[in-house]
């Protein structure tokens, strides 16, 4: 069946609460609220990318261990997702995952090669390779299941669960590989809108379902990425790329977050379909409010700042918190994920600020 732009099922509708929600041991959880548009008695915060490759815990844990197989091993997966809330006391714990999980558990050939990223072992590069690629599907992964249950029974906050958008999903299967301006995927969706409207229609399905099975599992709210929708015009993005992001975020049955990295032309767009709006760092929150007025916000702490004195990290922080109150909720996170090379105290030290700063 073919999607197209004009499908009624791009419909989204908010999910917002007027509620505040609660732990079973009364603990209310700021996160969730933010992500309803409720503001607490102080920001909740947590980081993209916090599970993971700046934490001297994780990188031990993961010798001997490809990155696929340490999240698809439940045990190990929970470990993972759960080391930044012991060392960091974040107000969430994001899945450790990754974007092309759902594939490779549908059976794509995919690995993550060390430096390089996500490598296919066949390029989509033909209507016939859309139609033996859209023959895969993803049932279900008792895997993911046990791994997001052992964090659910473990912690006092919230999961989160996340997923690769249609487009970052396509271009990655496009090129086979990471790639800088992603020209196959943009050429695919003007020289052949069938074949394309079909590919994204399947990745919006896998990722939609990826959700799902978080969502069942436990996960209370769900991050939708879109790391290369920048490199779209604001056409293009709303023709070819936002109705298949709605399509996969509209079976999410808990608070949604819509991230993109370098996607300042179309954040109203991309807010349309989820919850909150993620930001990246490129922007400040208040301008962002203005434009996308009643919208809770995520973000947007610039990631280079890690490694500035705290002086000037702290400022930024102020800034950040300042901009943000002009939303009706705001989740602190930064502008895009954690880079490896991050020292994990400024990471905790943040934290401890932030849950000082009401």
């Amino acid at each position: 069946m073919l999607l197209g732009p004009q499908s009624s099922r791009t419909n989204c509708l908010p999910k917002l609460a007027s509620r505040s929600t609660s732990s079973e041991n009364g603990h209310v959880h700021l996160l969730n609220d933010a992500a309803r548009g409720i503001r607490g008695e102080r920001v909740p915060v947590w980081f993209m990318r916090q599970a993971g490759r700046s934490l001297p815990e994780y990188r031990k844990l993961r010798e001997n261990t490809n990155m696929l197989d340490a999240c698809l091993t439940p045990e190990l997966a929970a470990e993972i997702t759960m080391q930044p809330v012991r060392r960091h006391g974040v107000d969430g714990a994001v899945f450790f995952s990754d974007i092309v999980i759902p594939l490779k558990i549908a059976g794509i050939d995919v690995d993550i090669k060390p430096g390089v990223g996500p490598v296919f072992g066949r390029p989509v590069q033909s209507a016939a390779d859309i139609t033996e690629l859209t023959s895969h599907t993803l049932e279900d992964s008792p895997e993911i299941r046990e791994a997001i249950g052992i964090c659910v029974q473990e912690l006092d906050v919230p999961v989160l669960g996340f997923g690769g958008a249609p487009f970052t999903l396509a271009a990655y299967m496009v090129e086979g590989r990471p790639s800088r301006d992603h020209l196959g995927a943009r050429a695919l969706m003007h020289a052949d809108p069938a074949s394309w409207d079909r590919l994204m229609t399947w990745a919006a399905d896998i990722t939609g379902r990826f959700l799902e099975i978080q969502i069942e599992a436990g996960a209370s709210v769900v991050q939708l990425f879109d790391s290369w929708a920048g490199s779209l015009s604001v056409a293009d993005y709303e023709s070819k790329v936002l109705p298949y992001s709605k399509l996969a975020l509209e079976r999410a049955t808990v608070p949604t977050i819509h991230f993109g990295t370098g996607t300042s032309l179309f954040l109203e767009q991309m807010a349309s379909c989820a919850d909150v709006l993620g930001v990246d760092y490129r922007m400040p929150l208040d301008e962002v409010a203005r434009r996308v007025p009643g919208k809770p916000l995520q973000g947007n702490i610039d990631p280079a700042l890690l490694a500035a004195p705290w002086s000037v990290l702290e400022e930024h922080i102020d800034a950040v918190l300042a901009a943000g109150r002009a939303a009706p909720s705001h989740i602190l996170n930064l502008g895009h994920g954690v880079p490896p090379t991050t020292d994990p105290d400024v990471l905790t030290r943040i934290v401890s600020y932030v849950k000082q700063t009401l």
